[in-house]
């Protein structure tokens, strides 16, 4: 996917989750932030950030804040963007071969999934998860607890239950890192759930991506470390 219009700016400061503070062409500019998480140990005081213009011209801010640079690593914060780039990979049949269709937002049971592929065994739902939190090289998903997200897998696992395919798909949404694990630190019933859905056969993968200022490509598969 990408991105138009894109400009560097220099980090500032939150006011609160939805905006952001940017130096940019030496003056203060109001962003929209287009991550709603807690990502506080990317945005920095000083920090380099992209921002893309918007091609609304009646929005009260200018530019969405999309990515950010972390020492060497360029990591984009766009939280729509997961979705977008896991779907035109998917779309060329690189998840499940033998595509027949791909439907977003489909919902079964109790929860809403990603994701309902089809193939010629029937239905594969995936639920996407986008990673921006890494230390030291490994990607840890989630930053903060996500009730929402242990509802998910526990609806993945019925799914397999009732006789379906069902996967989560972690999209890391930088490259360099050496591996993915959930982040039982913050959120240990994540972990639980993420564990207790891999032994149900539940899928589980995990894929950096190439980032530019203005674009983002998934990539490679990551190994995966479910170990408590």
């Amino acid at each position: 996917m990408e991105y138009r219009d894109v400009r560097a700016g220099t980090f500032l400061s939150r006011p609160n989750r939805f905006i952001a503070q940017v130096e940019l062409d030496g003056a203060e500019e109001t962003c929209h932030v287009k991550n709603t998480g807690r990502c506080r140990e990317l945005l920095t005081p000083g920090a380099r950030v992209y921002l893309e213009r918007s091609a609304n011209p009646a929005r009260k801010t200018r530019y969405d804040l999309i990515a950010v640079e972390k020492g060497d690593l360029l990591i984009n914060m766009d939280a729509q963007a997961p979705n977008r780039v896991f779907r035109e990979w998917a779309a060329g049949g690189n998840f499940l071969p033998g595509l027949t269709a791909l439907r977003p937002e489909f919902t079964w049971g109790d929860s809403r999934f990603d994701f309902r592929l089809e193939d010629s065994k029937g239905m594969y739902l995936v639920e996407v998860k986008g990673v921006t939190l890494e230390e030291d090289g490994e990607a840890r998903f989630p930053d903060a607890p996500t009730e929402r997200g242990v509802k998910h897998l526990r609806g993945l696992i019925r799914a397999v239950e009732a006789g379906h395919r069902a996967a989560v798909f972690f999209v890391i949404q930088m490259k360099g890192v050496t591996h993915f694990r959930p982040n039982d630190a913050t959120h240990p019933a994540f972990g639980e759930a993420l564990r207790a859905a891999a032994r149900s056969g539940v899928g589980v993968y995990a894929y950096d991506c190439k980032v530019t200022p203005d674009s983002l490509t998934l990539d490679a598969p990551v190994p995966i470390d479910l170990q408590p």
